[in-house]
C-alpha cells in the first residue's frame, strides 16, 4: 500500500518576514525624519523658580553661517570682537564651568568653528559643536 504525501499539506516551519522588514523599514524612515526636523529652541517652556539663589549651568549659543558671521543668541558679533562678547557672558570666577554650544550651517568653514572652540576653552568653557543646514 503506497500511500502518497500531498503536498498542499505540507507545513513550513519558517515565517515569511518580507512584509514585517518593510513596516520595520518604514518606521525606521519615519523616525529618522522627524528627529531631523526636531529642533530643541522651538519649544518655549516657563521653567520654575527657586526662592533661593542657586546657580545654574550656564548655556551660550554661537552661530556661524556661511558668510563667516558670527551670533551670540540673535546679535551678530564681529569676528575681531567674539572674545571679548563672549567674555560678557563666560565669568571666568564662576565655579560652575559654562558651556558654548556652537551651531553651525553645513557650508560654513570648520576653521571658524574652531576658532570659536579655542576662545570659549581659552575663557574657560566647555564646547559642543552641532552642524545645520541643507546641501
Amino acid at each position: 500500500m503506497g500511500l502518497k504525501r500531498n503536498k498542499l499539506r505540507e507545513s513550513h516551519d519558517e515565517v515569511d518576514t518580507g512584509p514585517l522588514n518593510d513596516i520595520l523599514f518604514i518606521l525606521l524612515m519615519f523616525f529618522l525624519m522627524i528627529s531631523t526636523l526636531a529642533n530643541p529652541n522651538v519649544v518655549k517652556v516657563s521653567t520654575p523658580r527657586a526662592k533661593s539663589d542657586t546657580k545654574s549651568k550656564q548655556t551660550v549659543v554661537v552661530s556661524v553661517d556661511k558668510e563667516r558671521n558670527f551670533y551670540i543668541g540673535a546679535k551678530k558679533i564681529f569676528p575681531d570682537s567674539l572674545e571679548s562678547a563672549l567674555k560678557k557672558y563666560i565669568n571666568e570666577g564662576d565655579s560652575i564651568k559654562p558651556s558654548v554650544v556652537i551651531n553651525a550651517d553645513s557650508s560654513a568653514q570648520w576653521g571658524e568653528v574652531v576658532k570659536v572652540m579655542k576662545i570659549a576653552r581659552h575663557l574657560g568653557a566647555t564646547t559642543s559643536a552641532t552642524v545645520s543646514g541643507t546641501d
